[in-house]
């Protein structure tokens, strides 16, 4: 951003003429969203803007016509005094300023500073010191956003791995003092934990793909009513009593469009939900809905899981698609549901979260239909 002043006798929040680098368009300084400080060629504060005086906790008088040293008194994380380290004015002539770096003010208070050194000619004296002063607070949370992601990762990781480790040690010590009915369950259980890890990687990998944005999406027919079938048989089978379920299908269905693994891997997170944190009956609902694609609104099919259960409480619901949101101690990493999303979302999709008619949870999701363009 060009920034135009008129010398130290313009100390002030805004700077003067700001339309004569903006193409007619008036810039603020009080209008930035990050702190912006400006000092002359005095080394004086000529512009010390809102978001500054609010990121520094020092007031715009305080700092306006003082030295930017002392209306600035920052500090590296060694405790060594910033501008003297860095010297902006009386520095090397070819440098164009300083990137951005975590550094201290009295106090202890964290901020993010970049400076930029405006000369008017390449090797000449520093005119202006332009001084970006941004908060930690963003960054903060993506540091704690990672460390609970590798705590989570590294709990949910060693009870598989010790189980895995303490079965296959014994095995090769005694191999020949178990039954063959010892060893397949010891096998059994190795594999179960291994699976386990293999879909807790598979969640890993997709959270990557999800926030930078790559998760891809390989279209093809889909018949929904199948695979919620397939799900619930896959439950009856691992114990739950069939009358648990109930599935509803609206006919006729319009075509639907998706990658099938992936609409598999989000009914396999619902129903996983409804079944462990749920109770009573889970009622899968499949049908036609309206979803808006651009401006107008189109054919979408919709599936609904609701549980009779106690619910999700009113304070949480805006929660649930976050990461380690965990509706009850029953287990889970609390990654399922912020997966679920982000491939709903990936599809062009909704996803919604209320209260069912049972009392229980009920998740919605609502997937546009028809074929892809290079297939029309």
């Amino acid at each position: 951003m060009a920034v135009r002043t008129s010398g130290p006798s313009k100390a002030s929040g805004s700077l003067p003429s700001p339309s004569a680098g903006t193409g007619g368009h008036g810039i603020d300084p009080d209008d930035l969203p990050d702190g912006l400080a400006v000092a002359d060629e005095s080394g004086r504060v000529i512009c010390f803007n809102a978001a500054a005086s609010r990121i520094t906790a020092i007031p715009k008088d305080a700092a306006l016509g003082r030295p930017l040293e002392t209306a600035l008194p920052l500090e590296d994380l060694e405790g060594r005094r910033w501008w003297s380290l860095t010297d902006p004015y009386g520095g090397l002539a070819i440098r164009a300023g300083q990137p951005e770096r975590n550094l201290l003010l009295p106090g202890g208070r964290e901020v993010l500073v970049s400076a930029r050194y405006v000369r008017h000619e390449p090797t000449g004296p520093v005119r202006r010191v332009v001084v970006c002063l941004r908060g930690t607070e963003a960054r903060r949370r993506t540091e704690r956003s990672h460390a609970e992601l590798i705590a989570t990762v590294a709990h949910e990781l060693r009870s598989p791995l010790t189980s895995v480790k303490g079965f296959t040690a014994t095995l090769l010590a005694k191999w020949e003092r178990f039954t063959d009915d010892q060893k397949k369950l010891m096998l059994e259980t190795v594999d179960a934990d291994a699976s386990r890890i293999t879909r807790l990687i598979a969640e890993l990998l997709d959270i990557s793909r999800i926030d930078s944005g790559r998760l891809e999406v390989r279209r093809q027919p889909v018949d929904v009513p199948t695979a919620v079938g397939r799900h619930v048989q896959a439950h009856i089978s691992n114990g739950q009593p069939p009358d648990r379920f109930l599935v509803r299908v609206q006919q006729p269905l319009p075509d639907l469009w998706a990658d099938p693994d992936k609409i598999d891997q989000v009914l396999g997170n619902l129903l996983e939900n409804a079944v462990r944190h749920g109770a009573g009956t889970v009622t899968i609902e499949v049908g036609t809905a309206l979803t808006k694609t651009g401006d107008n609104p189109a054919k979408g099919t919709a599936v609904t899981v609701s549980d009779e259960g106690a619910g999700i409480p009113e304070e949480s619901l805006g929660r649930v698609f976050t990461r380690f949101w965990r509706g009850s101690k029953r287990g889970g990493t609390g990654l399922g549901l912020y997966i679920v999303k982000g491939i709903v979302e990936a599809h062009g999709g909704s996803i919604t979260v209320g209260r069912g008619p049972g009392g229980g949870a009920e998740f919605r999701f609502i997937l546009p239909v028809g074929a892809p363009a290079y297939l029309k």
